[in-house]
Protein backbone atom coordinates (compact mmCIF):
# COMPACT_ATOMS: atom_id res chain seq x y z
CA UNK A 1 0.00 0.00 0.00
CA UNK A 2 1.09 3.46 -0.72
CA UNK A 3 -0.56 7.26 0.37
CA UNK A 4 -3.31 8.86 -1.49
CA UNK A 5 -3.41 12.43 0.68
CA UNK A 6 -4.07 10.70 4.23
CA UNK A 7 -5.57 7.74 2.65
CA UNK A 8 -3.82 4.18 2.15
CA UNK A 9 -4.68 3.14 -1.35
CA UNK A 10 -3.04 0.24 -3.73
CA UNK A 11 0.34 1.34 -5.75
CA UNK A 12 -2.04 1.63 -9.01
CA UNK A 13 -4.62 2.79 -7.74
CA UNK A 14 -2.38 5.91 -6.60
CA UNK A 15 -1.27 6.57 -10.11
CA UNK A 16 -4.95 5.85 -11.42
CA UNK A 17 -6.36 8.99 -8.78
CA UNK A 18 -2.74 11.50 -9.38
CA UNK A 19 -3.90 11.23 -12.87
CA UNK A 20 -7.54 12.10 -12.36
CA UNK A 21 -6.24 14.90 -10.15
CA UNK A 22 -3.90 16.60 -12.40
CA UNK A 23 -5.90 16.11 -15.82
CA UNK A 24 -8.96 17.70 -13.70
CA UNK A 25 -6.81 20.91 -13.32
CA UNK A 26 -4.87 21.11 -15.96
CA UNK A 27 -6.51 24.14 -17.21
CA UNK A 28 -6.65 26.09 -14.33
CA UNK A 29 -3.32 24.74 -12.86
CA UNK A 30 -1.53 27.83 -13.15
CA UNK A 31 -4.16 30.38 -12.19
CA UNK A 32 -4.60 28.20 -9.17
CA UNK A 33 -0.86 28.08 -8.30
CA UNK A 34 -0.70 32.28 -8.18
CA UNK A 35 -3.79 32.08 -5.87
CA UNK A 36 -2.59 29.44 -3.77
CA UNK A 37 0.72 30.71 -3.14
CA UNK A 38 -0.36 34.35 -3.25
CA UNK A 39 2.56 34.35 -6.76
CA UNK A 40 5.20 33.27 -4.37
CA UNK A 41 5.72 30.07 -6.42
CA UNK A 42 6.95 31.92 -9.61
CA UNK A 43 10.21 33.65 -7.51
CA UNK A 44 10.08 30.10 -5.99
CA UNK A 45 10.82 28.68 -9.74
CA UNK A 46 12.98 31.39 -10.98
CA UNK A 47 15.53 30.97 -7.95
CA UNK A 48 15.71 27.02 -8.38
CA UNK A 49 16.65 27.29 -12.51
CA UNK A 50 18.70 30.47 -11.71
CA UNK A 51 20.34 28.74 -8.83
CA UNK A 52 20.99 25.11 -10.99
CA UNK A 53 24.07 26.17 -13.11
CA UNK A 54 22.75 25.67 -16.12
CA UNK A 55 25.31 26.65 -19.29
CA UNK A 56 24.52 26.71 -22.96
CA UNK A 57 24.02 23.65 -24.90
CA UNK A 58 23.77 21.07 -22.16
CA UNK A 59 20.66 18.70 -21.89
CA UNK A 60 17.67 19.10 -19.09
CA UNK A 61 15.31 16.93 -18.21
CA UNK A 62 12.86 18.53 -16.77
CA UNK A 63 10.12 15.79 -15.14
CA UNK A 64 6.52 16.99 -14.11
CA UNK A 65 7.32 19.36 -16.64
CA UNK A 66 3.54 20.03 -16.21
CA UNK A 67 2.58 23.44 -17.78
CA UNK A 68 6.55 24.52 -18.79
CA UNK A 69 7.44 26.86 -15.95
CA UNK A 70 10.52 25.31 -15.45
CA UNK A 71 11.37 24.08 -18.81
CA UNK A 72 10.63 28.05 -20.02
CA UNK A 73 13.23 29.15 -17.33
CA UNK A 74 15.52 26.49 -18.41
CA UNK A 75 15.48 27.45 -21.85
CA UNK A 76 16.04 30.89 -21.18
CA UNK A 77 19.33 29.85 -20.25
CA UNK A 78 20.37 27.75 -23.31
CA UNK A 79 19.39 24.18 -22.35
CA UNK A 80 18.32 21.99 -24.85
CA UNK A 81 15.09 20.94 -22.60
CA UNK A 82 13.34 17.29 -22.46
CA UNK A 83 9.74 17.83 -20.96
CA UNK A 84 8.21 14.54 -19.22
CA UNK A 85 5.05 14.49 -17.20
CA UNK A 86 2.62 10.89 -17.04
CA UNK A 87 -0.30 13.44 -17.87
CA UNK A 88 -1.53 14.67 -21.33
CA UNK A 89 -3.49 16.97 -20.09
CA UNK A 90 -0.71 18.80 -18.32
CA UNK A 91 1.51 18.43 -21.21
CA UNK A 92 -0.99 20.15 -23.96
CA UNK A 93 -1.32 23.15 -21.53
CA UNK A 94 2.25 23.26 -21.47
CA UNK A 95 2.94 22.97 -25.04
CA UNK A 96 0.24 25.33 -26.27
CA UNK A 97 1.75 28.10 -24.29
CA UNK A 98 4.94 27.32 -25.72
CA UNK A 99 3.49 27.29 -29.05
CA UNK A 100 1.61 30.54 -28.32
CA UNK A 101 5.04 32.18 -27.43
CA UNK A 102 6.54 31.29 -30.34
CA UNK A 103 9.04 28.77 -28.44
CA UNK A 104 9.29 25.60 -30.51
CA UNK A 105 13.45 25.12 -30.76
CA UNK A 106 14.81 23.65 -28.14
CA UNK A 107 12.15 21.31 -26.57
CA UNK A 108 10.82 18.06 -26.59
CA UNK A 109 7.71 16.58 -25.02
CA UNK A 110 7.16 12.95 -23.62
CA UNK A 111 4.58 11.61 -21.89
CA UNK A 112 6.66 9.30 -19.50
CA UNK A 113 6.81 7.82 -16.61
CA UNK A 114 9.10 8.85 -14.01
CA UNK A 115 9.53 5.64 -12.53
CA UNK A 116 10.80 4.25 -15.71
CA UNK A 117 12.58 6.44 -17.84
CA UNK A 118 12.91 5.68 -21.61
CA UNK A 119 16.23 6.92 -21.83
CA UNK A 120 19.85 5.79 -22.13
CA UNK A 121 21.82 5.94 -19.18
CA UNK A 122 24.29 9.17 -18.68
CA UNK A 123 21.80 11.08 -20.99
CA UNK A 124 21.31 14.38 -19.70
CA UNK A 125 23.54 16.60 -17.79
CA UNK A 126 20.69 17.95 -15.34
CA UNK A 127 17.03 16.88 -14.10
CA UNK A 128 14.77 18.66 -12.90
CA UNK A 129 11.60 18.30 -11.00
CA UNK A 130 9.26 20.90 -9.19
CA UNK A 131 6.49 19.94 -7.12
CA UNK A 132 5.86 16.76 -8.52
CA UNK A 133 8.14 14.40 -6.75
CA UNK A 134 5.27 13.82 -4.20
CA UNK A 135 2.33 12.63 -6.47
CA UNK A 136 5.28 9.96 -7.92
CA UNK A 137 3.98 6.48 -6.26
CA UNK A 138 7.40 4.68 -5.67
CA UNK A 139 10.12 7.77 -5.32
CA UNK A 140 12.82 5.91 -4.50
CA UNK A 141 12.35 4.46 -8.44
CA UNK A 142 12.02 7.57 -9.53
CA UNK A 143 15.18 8.81 -7.51
CA UNK A 144 17.20 5.67 -9.02
CA UNK A 145 16.00 6.24 -12.70
CA UNK A 146 17.11 9.91 -12.25
CA UNK A 147 20.77 9.17 -11.01
CA UNK A 148 20.60 6.56 -13.85
CA UNK A 149 20.16 9.08 -16.59
CA UNK A 150 22.43 11.98 -15.17
CA UNK A 151 26.16 11.74 -16.70
CA UNK A 152 28.97 11.43 -14.33
CA UNK A 153 29.14 15.50 -12.94
CA UNK A 154 25.33 15.58 -13.97
CA UNK A 155 23.26 17.20 -10.87
CA UNK A 156 19.80 16.51 -9.46
CA UNK A 157 17.91 19.57 -8.49
CA UNK A 158 14.22 18.92 -6.70
CA UNK A 159 11.73 21.86 -5.63
CA UNK A 160 9.44 20.26 -3.01
CA UNK A 161 7.10 21.44 -0.79
CA UNK A 162 8.63 20.61 2.65
CA UNK A 163 9.01 20.83 6.47
CA UNK A 164 7.83 24.46 8.01
CA UNK A 165 10.40 25.43 10.48
CA UNK A 166 8.42 28.61 12.21
CA UNK A 167 5.40 27.14 14.60
CA UNK A 168 3.81 30.08 14.29
CA UNK A 169 4.01 30.33 10.61
CA UNK A 170 3.06 26.26 10.35
CA UNK A 171 0.06 26.88 12.11
CA UNK A 172 -0.97 29.81 9.80
CA UNK A 173 0.23 27.38 6.83
CA UNK A 174 -2.05 24.76 7.86
CA UNK A 175 -5.09 26.98 8.28
CA UNK A 176 -4.18 28.56 4.73
CA UNK A 177 -4.28 24.74 3.20
CA UNK A 178 -6.56 22.87 4.53
CA UNK A 179 -9.32 25.72 5.00
CA UNK A 180 -8.78 28.18 2.19
CA UNK A 181 -7.41 26.06 -0.42
CA UNK A 182 -9.71 23.68 -1.25
CA UNK A 183 -12.76 26.56 -1.45
CA UNK A 184 -10.58 27.73 -3.90
CA UNK A 185 -10.49 24.73 -5.99
CA UNK A 186 -14.21 25.01 -5.38
CA UNK A 187 -14.60 28.13 -6.98
CA UNK A 188 -11.76 28.25 -9.41
CA UNK A 189 -11.06 25.02 -10.65
CA UNK A 190 -15.22 23.45 -9.29
CA UNK A 191 -13.12 20.66 -7.87
CA UNK A 192 -12.54 21.12 -3.77
CA UNK A 193 -11.26 17.25 -3.77
CA UNK A 194 -8.36 17.80 -6.11
CA UNK A 195 -7.09 20.27 -3.70
CA UNK A 196 -7.66 18.94 -0.47
CA UNK A 197 -5.19 15.89 -2.10
CA UNK A 198 -2.69 18.45 -3.12
CA UNK A 199 -2.36 20.25 0.89
CA UNK A 200 -2.96 16.43 2.45
CA UNK A 201 0.39 14.91 0.03
CA UNK A 202 2.29 17.93 1.36
CA UNK A 203 1.86 16.46 4.89
CA UNK A 204 2.76 13.49 4.44
CA UNK A 205 5.83 14.04 1.97
CA UNK A 206 9.48 13.91 3.84
CA UNK A 207 10.89 16.56 5.55
CA UNK A 208 14.08 17.96 4.61
CA UNK A 209 16.34 15.75 6.17
CA UNK A 210 14.43 12.18 4.63
CA UNK A 211 14.76 13.82 1.38
CA UNK A 212 18.45 13.81 1.50
CA UNK A 213 18.81 10.60 2.79
CA UNK A 214 16.63 9.43 0.54
CA UNK A 215 19.13 10.99 -2.59
CA UNK A 216 21.88 9.66 -0.90
CA UNK A 217 20.28 6.09 -0.77
CA UNK A 218 19.72 5.84 -4.42
CA UNK A 219 23.37 6.96 -5.21
CA UNK A 220 23.83 10.89 -5.19
CA UNK A 221 26.64 12.70 -3.32
CA UNK A 222 27.15 16.40 -2.12
CA UNK A 223 23.48 16.30 -1.70
CA UNK A 224 22.10 19.72 0.25
CA UNK A 225 19.34 21.36 0.19
CA UNK A 226 18.03 25.06 1.09
CA UNK A 227 14.57 26.11 2.34
CA UNK A 228 12.37 28.79 0.70
CA UNK A 229 10.10 30.69 2.55
CA UNK A 230 11.14 28.86 5.93
CA UNK A 231 10.42 25.73 4.49
CA UNK A 232 7.07 26.21 3.06
CA UNK A 233 9.40 25.10 -0.07
CA UNK A 234 12.68 23.36 -0.29
CA UNK A 235 15.14 23.20 -3.07
CA UNK A 236 17.02 19.67 -2.57
CA UNK A 237 20.31 18.92 -4.81
CA UNK A 238 22.59 15.98 -5.47
CA UNK A 239 25.50 14.81 -7.55
CA UNK A 240 26.20 11.87 -10.09
CA UNK A 241 29.82 11.11 -9.57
Amino acid sequence: MTDFGYREVAPEEKTRLVGQVFSSVAQKYDLMNDLMSLGIHRLWKRHFVATCGIRRGEKLLDLAGGTGDIAWLARQRGAAVSVADINHEMLSVGRSRMDARGAVQGFDWLQVNAEALPFADASFDHVTIAYGLRNVTWRDKALGEMHRVLRPGGRVHILEFSKVGLPALEKLYDAWSFQVLPRLGEQIAGDAESYQYLAESIRRFPDQESLAESLREAGFERVSWTNLSSGISAIHRGART
